[in-house]
């Protein structure tokens, strides 16, 4: 390269490099992989270094567009493959995010199940706080639709929003407590932890043990923790940290198998509504 090139290189990295933790953290609502969402940032890095950056007067908005539209793309081909998925797909853990918002962990599976184009839209709107008429640009449809697009997704999404700000000390107490219980088999304690109508999902994507369908139900999930409680006493789970994933309490841990696995906890009223288990390892690669 010569040596132009290379100036040319480093000035594009200069005005991309700030921008890059928000537009990752675009990418990654938009699409539940940390993979997915690193390498579209970097194609929308290529597409920066490949273009006359004086002619664009919001380089943030270009790059927002930019990243928006690959995601946009993306989805259709990540939808293809979760129709073949094995067992509960969840998207990957995010430990200790250092700058959370609202979107947990439950708001993002509320969000698959929007169209692409109304998570886009309710996304840049709601979450990032970018105004409808870019919004409209960088979904190609115009202000009024772009607004009903984020009204639609707002009602689909109303119940996955928490409801109240949980303390992140009480938090915390309830994740070292409920690893304790369930590691070491106190069913009682446990027990007291559990909402009537919690539920557990475990993604092992077909790499590792996982229950293959969504359980709900007190008895149901205390029984499962029951028999796992059993596999835990034999086989070891070693804590490695306790915190936030996904903007919920919970927990990394060191299996029987010496793989990592993640437990995050959605806690309503001080009770366990929902455990979200993943053990698939390829979605915890940059779990460290």
């Amino acid at each position: 390269m010569t040596r132009t090139g290379s100036q040319d290189a480093a000035d594009a990295a200069d005005s991309f490099d700030p921008m890059r933790p928000l537009l990752t953290r675009v990418a990654y609502r938009m699409l539940g992989s940390v993979a997915d969402a690193e390498d579209v940032v970097q194609d929308a890095f290529i597409r920066w270094l490949g273009i006359d950056r004086s002619e664009v007067r919001e380089p943030a908005a270009f790059l927002r567009h930019t990243v928006t539209r690959l995601c946009l793309d993306q989805i259709k081909s990540a939808r293809h493959q979760r129709e073949t998925y094995v067992g509960p797909w969840l998207p990957d853990p995010l430990v200790e995010e250092e700058e959370a918002d609202d979107v947990t962990l439950p708001l993002m599976l509320a969000l698959e199940r929007l169209s692409p184009l109304e998570r886009a839209a309710f996304l840049l709107h709601d979450v990032f706080g970018v105004e409808f008429d870019e919004v409209a640009k960088t979904i190609d449809r115009d202000p009024a639709a772009t607004r009903q697009l984020a009204a639609r997704a707002r009602t689909h999404v109303r119940d996955a929003r928490p409801r109240y700000k949980l303390e992140k000390e009480q938090g915390l107490q309830i994740a070292n407590a409920f690893f304790a219980a369930s590691r070491s088999g106190d069913m009682a304690a446990l027990g007291a932890m559990l909402a009537a109508d919690v539920g557990l999902w475990s993604d092992g994507g077909g790499k590792r043990p996982a229950v293959t369908e969504p359980v709900f139900g007190y008895d149901i999930v205390l029984k499962l923790h029951r028999s796992l409680a059993v596999l835990f006493g034999k086989y070891g789970s070693t804590l490695v940290h306790a915190g936030t994933i996904n903007g919920l309490p919970g927990f990394v841990t060191r299996e029987a198998d010496g793989k990592l696995q993640t437990t995050a906890l959605e806690i309503e009223d001080g009770k366990v509504v929902g455990i979200y288990v993943m053990r698939n390892p390829d979605k915890l690669a940059h779990v460290h």
